[in-house]
Order: structure tokens, then sequence, then C-alpha cells
């Protein structure tokens, strides 16, 4: 199989690289140089914001086909309306991984691919806000590559090895400081999440099975609990830190925002709740979903995060998380 991502060294990108890569895949990876890509890639040099920015994918060491292309742009969908519009001759399937924000607010608990969708915003705007980007840059694929040739990976909660977004990174560091934690209750609140390199896995298998139409890819609502994230957290940075759970409505009194200040958590019976942590994702089980487990989630997420230093890579777009260090010691009481 040859295969193109455009990124391919970060997060997202840079799992489906190497997991293409241990498949035996032919892998191309553009990007703009900032990092290096995964052993085993050819990397071409581009900026596909700036003009002729995707001109290196002519040149004369780089394939002229590909069975599949993956894009992970969050960005103005121009960038990709290029790419496809460029690629749609030279490609047999367009991969965009795109977002379950892309469902009109509020999604209803155990919302599918068929719920509302968000206006998506036009390629020849500038960047707008994330659902609508995500969701114009699927209608962006889509008119270059035809539904059947159009794969959308709606991805909801991402964690892993690799994580430049701080929510896991976050949680670990935090919980290896040692000391009294709060943790975001109840324990038993379940989490859908999954692991970037199960999604890689299944990306690559929806390639060769040439899948096509939108998936919401992650794991099943309930695949852990609050409970079981954290206590793996302590079990792999040396249980040292001690969780004091704290009930939901003591943490919002005390003006916490869920989700950024607590990563991950957000109260039950909510909005947002429903919308991040209950997708129906039994169209991407039936096609081949298959989760690890938290424990080995948050233990590879802890061996990578050892080896720099402690300290996880921080998307530039994205907010940084992580509640204050004082308003934590007197919501616990210290």
């Amino acid at each position: 199989m040859r295969l193109l991502v455009l990124g391919g060294t970060e997060f997202v990108g840079r799992a489906v690289v190497e997991a293409a890569v241990g498949r035996g895949w032919e892998v191309t990876v553009l990007n703009r140089g900032r990092h290096s890509a995964p052993s085993g890639a050819r990397s071409v040099r581009g900026d596909r914001t700036a003009p002729g920015g995707l001109a290196a994918l002519d040149g004369d060491d780089v394939c002229d086909a590909w069975d599949a292309v993956v894009d992970t742009w969050s960005a103005a969908p121009r960038a990709v309306h290029e790419a496809a519009r460029l690629l749609r001759g030279r490609a047999k399937r367009y991969v965009y991984v795109s977002s379950c924000s892309v469902y009109a607010w509020p999604p209803a608990a155990g919302y599918d691919e068929g719920a509302p969708l968000v206006e998506g915003a036009s390629a020849d705007v500038g960047q707008t806000d994330y659902a609508r980007d995500k969701r114009g840059a699927e209608l962006a694929v889509l008119g270059a590559f035809g539904a059947e040739r159009s794969l959308l990976v709606r991805a909801g909660l991402i964690l892993g090895p690799y994580e430049n977004v701080g929510r896991l990174p976050w949680w670990l560091g935090r919980v290896a400081r040692g000391g009294p934690v709060l943790a975001p209750g109840p324990r038993e609140l379940p989490l859908q999440y999954v692991d970037v390199r199960d999604l890689a896995s299944w990306v690559l298998g929806a390639v060769e099975r040439e899948l096509s139409g939108a998936y919401n890819v992650v794991g099943p609502a309930g695949l852990t609990t609050m409970g079981a994230l954290l206590e793996a957290c302590v079990r792999v940075t040396g249980g040292a830190a001690e969780l004091r759970w704290v009930e939901p409505e003591s943490v919002l009194e005390a003006g916490i925002e869920p989700w950024t200040q607590l990563p991950v958590w957000v109260p039950p019976g909510s909005e947002l709740h429903d919308a991040l942590h209950s997708a129906n994702v039994s169209r991407a089980v039936r096609d081949g979903l298959r989760c690890r487990t938290v424990e080995e989630t948050v233990r590879d997420t802890w061996e990578w995060l050892k080896g720099l230093g402690g300290v996880a890579p921080q998307r530039a777009d994205r907010p940084a998380v992580g509640v204050d260090p004082v308003l934590e010691a007197k919501v616990l009481g210290r």
C-alpha cells in the first residue's frame, strides 16, 4: 500500500505513519520540517498554507499515485480544499480525521453519524471556529473525492503517546508530583476516548477495506471511568499521590472549568458529558475498531513523557490545561 500523510510528525498523524510503516507500507510525509518524520517514511517539505506549498508532491523522487491520503488539518478548510483538489486524480481515497464536534450543539446522548451537523465554513474564508472548520474540511473532501472515495473519521477524545494537547500528560504530571490530588467525581463517571494507536490502526484497516462515509471513531461509551483513569496514573507514576474525590457540585462551585482546568472530566448529566462521552460508535466497532485498556494507554504515555523529561509538547493553537495549584489546595481545604 502507498500512503500519503499530510503532516505526520506529531500526534495522530505520527501514529498513523508509524503504524503504516510497521505494516510495511510505502509512506510519504509532507510537512514543514519543524519535526522529523518517523523512521521508515519518506519526508518531503511543504507548507500547505503558502502559495505553491504542495509543489513538493510533484518532485521526481515522489510517487505519482497513492492508495490513500490521510489528512488531520484543524484550521481553515481552504488547506484541505486545495489538497483534495490537487490529489483527486492521484489518490484512490481521501481520509480526513475530523471530529465529533461537527455535530450540531447539543448532540443528544447516544448520537450516531446521522445526527444533525453544523454548517461548514466555506473554503474561501479564513479560520472560523473549530467545529465549522472541521465540517468545512469534510465538505471539501466530499466535493473533490465524492462520497464513495471519502472517509470522514469523526474522532472524540484522543489520548496516548505523542499527545500535544496536554490532557493525559497534565494528569500524569500532577499525580507524579504527589500529595493530595483533587479528583473530580464521581469515581464511576463513565469516560469515552480512543488511544491514538487504536485510532491509527482502525484508519489503516479502513483503507485496506476501502471503507467510505462518516464514522464516529472513539472507544465505546464507558470504556473506562474517571476513577480507573486516575488510579492508573497513580500506579504508573509510583503511587506517591493521594486521590481526594470531590463531588461535581463542589468542583463547579469553586469556579473550576470542566474539560480545561480538569482535563477529560465533565460533570455527569450535562450536555457537555453527553457530547464528549456518549457517542454511538457501533459502526466503527462493527468495522474493526478495537481498544486497548486504560492501563496500557496511561503506562505508555508515562513512558513517553519520561523520555521527554516529563514535559509534553503543546500545540500553539490549543489552550493550556490544568487547575492552578492554589485553587486546588483551596478546594481541598489545605
